[in-house]
């Protein structure tokens, strides 16, 4: 009998291109259209692309970890980290962008305002779409 056996030095294994890595209907293309929508200014964030030093990574992205990991019950900016390696929706999601633990937990310190109001906002989306069962998504 022959046995299926895997190479690990093939060279197609993942799709070229990020997108291909999530399908049209998976969840977190939801979450990545609902932060777009969202307006920066109504939720406290200062978005200033003239600001000097370091470049910074886009808050919009670091929303967009933020709230889809809290979604799935990841609070923790080290458990957030370590999914921004192995997780393919928040690859897609974060464009492949890596931030340390250290750099989201800042985010979130600096952002809380903002940060509520985006999951108050997210709640009830979740809510009317019928996303929710008790107190995790569905499908999840």
């Amino acid at each position: 009998m022959a046995y299926k056996k895997g190479d690990r030095y093939q060279m197609d294994l993942f799709p070229k291109s990020i997108e291909g890595y999530v399908q049209d209907e998976n969840p977190v293309r939801v979450y990545d259209a609902f932060i777009e929508s969202l307006s920066m200014e109504d939720i406290e964030i200062d978005i200033n692309c003239n600001k000097v030093g370091n470049s910074q990574y886009d808050p919009k992205t670091m929303l967009k970890l933020l709230i889809y990991g809290y979604s799935y019950g990841w609070r923790s900016s080290r458990k957030l980290e370590r999914a921004l390696y192995h997780n393919v929706s928040l690859i897609w999601l974060m464009g492949g962008l890596k931030p340390d633990h250290k750099t989201i937990a800042n985010f979130r310190r600096n952002n809380k305002r903002a940060l509520k109001e985006a999951l108050s906002q997210c709640v009830k989306l979740c809510v009317k779409l019928d996303l929710i069962e008790g107190n995790t998504l569905k499908g999840s």
